[in-house]
């Protein structure tokens, strides 16, 4: 891009200003400024009705804000730009019925980069691989609807995943998943080499998986820093209607953030 800096050529997610109202008149998004660098993990936290899938559904172009911009590696988020956009930020939804819809779970997978343009052999290539990564070959060839809750989740970061997304951002991943499945998805998304954007409310989740929070709440971000901090900050997270359950230790954190590093700069 002519004229951008060295320091912007890092950046993955720009979302300068962001507004967006509903077509009923509802704002939901007042002016948002969020940026996502690279390789970062961030959580994106805050109470219902707090804007956080709204600006979830920008990132992609599903919505275009109605003031300010978003810009995906670069990129503006246009309708001349969607295609190209959605090559490069995979939504993985909160229900994944929302993404599996084919007879077989390979058949869903194989959909996203069919529309791509990819063919044969790539196309299996694709298949293989994204099964592979969420540990779900053995059921390439079942229908998604006899997955137990766990694997269709997985199933669906799958049909992402074969798309080879730059980003991806996930809507509540942990939503009704039993521990085991939801250890699972964790240990699934760790080993992933990507930037991620975990929107959620599930906040020990937050922390297992981001080294920096972002509360979002009445449209606006409120609370922007690494997780630890964050979710130490009783008073911030009492005004925004987040709270931690019972008995959740922030000290185990260290133990926690061990998983991928030392935590990406955010400032």
């Amino acid at each position: 891009m002519t004229g951008q800096s060295r320091s912007d050529e890092c950046l993955a997610i720009e979302a300068r200003g962001v507004r967006y109202t509903y077509p009923d008149g509802h704002p939901a998004l007042g002016g948002v400024d969020l940026i996502v660098r690279r390789g970062e993990r961030v959580a994106l936290l805050g109470p219902n009705g707090a804007g956080k899938t709204t600006l979830m559904l920008h990132l992609n172009g599903v919505l275009l804000p109605t003031g300010g911009e978003v810009r995906i590696n670069g990129v503006p988020v246009l309708k001349k730009t969607m295609r190209e956009v959605r090559r490069q930020v995979g939504l993985v939804f909160q229900d994944p019925d929302d993404q599996l819809f084919m007879p077989t779970l390979a058949e869903d997978v194989a959909f996203g980069p069919a529309n791509f343009g990819v063919t044969a052999p790539d196309l299996g290539v694709r298949v293989t691989e994204a099964l592979a990564a969420v540990g779900m070959t053995e059921h390439a060839g079942r229908s998604p609807h006899r997955l137990s809750g766990g694997q269709r989740r997985r199933g669906a970061l799958a049909t992402v995943l074969a798309c080879r997304p730059d980003i991806l951002v996930l809507d509540e991943p942990s939503a009704n998943l039993d521990p085991v499945a939801r250890r699972e998805l964790a240990d699934t998304l760790l080993g992933l080499d990507t930037t991620m954007l975990v929107v959620t409310h599930d906040l020990p989740y937050a922390a297992q998986l981001c080294d920096r929070a972002v509360i979002i709440d009445d449209g606006l971000v409120v609370a922007d820093g690494p997780t630890r901090d964050i979710l130490a900050d009783a008073d911030t997270l009492a005004r925004h209607r987040l709270e931690l359950p019972w008995g959740f230790d922030v000290g185990l954190m260290d133990h926690l953030s061990d998983r991928t590093g030392p935590a990406l700069p955010t400032g």
